[in-house]
């Protein structure tokens, strides 16, 4: 099977070996992804093939992005792989989040369980195997948590060099504890995460150092395998709904492109309908979509939003997501205070999330009481990290001092603080019977 990079602008197309490390199309400047051409397997054998793998102790089998690479071979080699065992993320259901959002069903894919507890996890494994197929030593993000913590551990994992550029003051300290603890070298920019991908994508180009960002083409191909995984789980029976946070905007980019290649190749019967939820604060791509064709893409230079890790402002995949949302999917914006309230209601699940991960529930909950999605539609919304990614946010919600980013007070409406007491057995029992 013959494997390329193709540039994703219509009407250019050029095409690209996968052994060329650039990121956008030198002729025009578009995004590329990867293409494939060759013989197709037939989908009741791909379906075996990738149930039976599960049984298998062998490290690309117990990978949940690795056990489906037919769908994903641009690696001429196994032995360039870098795994952590990723994917493998439970579909959980959560009663009380359904009622809370008004639908008879709604159920998570939870990103949250991978190694470094996010999804980025299941991309970071696909591009750091080109960086070392490609012989690269160093590898380097922009990042507002998630990805500095992924690749800082793929990087270590896979024994390179990983540069980390953040936004100074603007990232959560369990993600920048992550990235240090895996040994990254971590320069704090006093800019944001648009202005910084700027610089380190010139820095990349000048020093030879990779680059591990979603318009890497190959973390997109990992992505994918979210999508994947969640079809296998559920029987190849597709959900009405897909329901992810929107930031950069990778994720949604990455499980359009696999449900379609799915969906060509015969594994699912119908296509999925995608929601894509914005933080209000961080939200050109909602603006884009509510009239795309009057102004074109307009980036927020200002984002702001207390869920950090879709705090982006310039999302450098919004043509692909574009095309991943198409007529029939949506694009919604949601509050501070609607974030805070909804992951506070997964909480009670006994599921948590970080912020970001929220805006999924708040979004469909926002969309159902709008008559948009229906109380009896499939619902899978995508919790992309893990509960202990921000804890103070939780802490601050809790016991009511949590401030949106403009200084105004969230209310812990679903508010479960501390209760200090002294050091009286008759009084914590007076307090526990009351």
């Amino acid at each position: 099977m013959r494997a390329y990079l193709a540039c994703f602008h219509d009407p250019c197309g050029a095409e690209y070996p996968v052994t060329e490390v650039i990121y956008n199309c030198p002729k025009c400047g578009g995004l590329l992804e990867a293409r494939y051409d060759g013989a197709v397997t037939e989908p009741w054998t791909l379906k075996q093939i990738w149930r039976e793998r599960r049984m298998s102790n062998h490290p690309l089998d117990q990978s949940g992005v690795w056990r489906y690479r037919e769908m994903f071979p641009f690696l001429e080699e196994d032995r360039h792989v870098i795994t952590l065992r990723e994917g493998n993320t439970p579909i959980l259901d959560a009663c009380i989040a359904s009622s809370y959002a008004a639908v008879d069903r709604i159920r998570f894919k939870h990103q949250g369980f991978n190694p470094t507890g996010s999804f980025k996890d299941n991309g970071m494994t696909a591009g750091a195997s080109q960086a070392v197929r490609l012989g690269m030593k160093r590898v380097a993000c922009v990042s507002t948590g998630n990805t500095s913590a992924s690749m800082a551990a793929y990087a270590a994992a896979a024994g390179l060099e990983p540069i980390i550029l953040i936004p100074n003051g603007n990232i959560a300290f369990g993600k920048l504890g992550q990235a240090l603890d895996y040994g990254a070298k971590t320069l704090q920019v006093d800019a944001n995460f648009d202005q910084i991908l700027a610089i380190v994508r010139i820095l990349s180009e000048k020093l030879g150092i990779y680059l591990l960002n979603s318009v890497n083409p190959f973390r997109i191909e990992g992505q994918k395998s979210i999508v994947i995984e969640m079809m296998d789980q559920l029987d190849w029976q597709v959900p009405d709904w897909i329901v992810v946070p929107g930031g950069n905007l990778g994720n949604i980019s990455a499980f359009g492109k696999g449900a379609s290649e799915l969906y060509k190749q015969g594994l699912i019967a119908k296509m999925p309908k995608f929601a894509v939820i914005q933080a209000a604060g961080a939200s050109p791509f909602y603006e884009f979509m509510k009239a795309p064709h009057e102004h074109g893409f307009v980036a927020n230079t200002h984002p702001e939003t207390l869920a950090t890790a879709i705090k982006i402002g310039d999302p450098v995949s919004w043509p692909k997501a574009w095309r991943a949302v198409g007529t029939e999917g949506l694009v919604e914006s949601v509050t501070e205070q609607e974030i805070a309230d909804a992951k506070a209601v997964i909480g009670r699940c006994g599921i948590g999330c970080e912020p970001a991960s929220a805006a999924t529930l708040a979004g469909v909950r926002k969309l159902r009481a709008a008559g948009k999605i229906g109380a009896e539609d499939n619902i899978v919304a995508v919790l992309t990290g893990n509960v202990l990614k921000d804890p103070d946010y939780i802490y601050r919600y809790h016991t009511n001092q949590l401030q949106g980013p403009d200084g105004s007070s969230i209310h812990g409406t679903f508010a479960n603080p501390p209760t200090v007491v002294p050091n009286d057995i008759e009084a914590i029992t007076k307090l526990l019977e009351g």
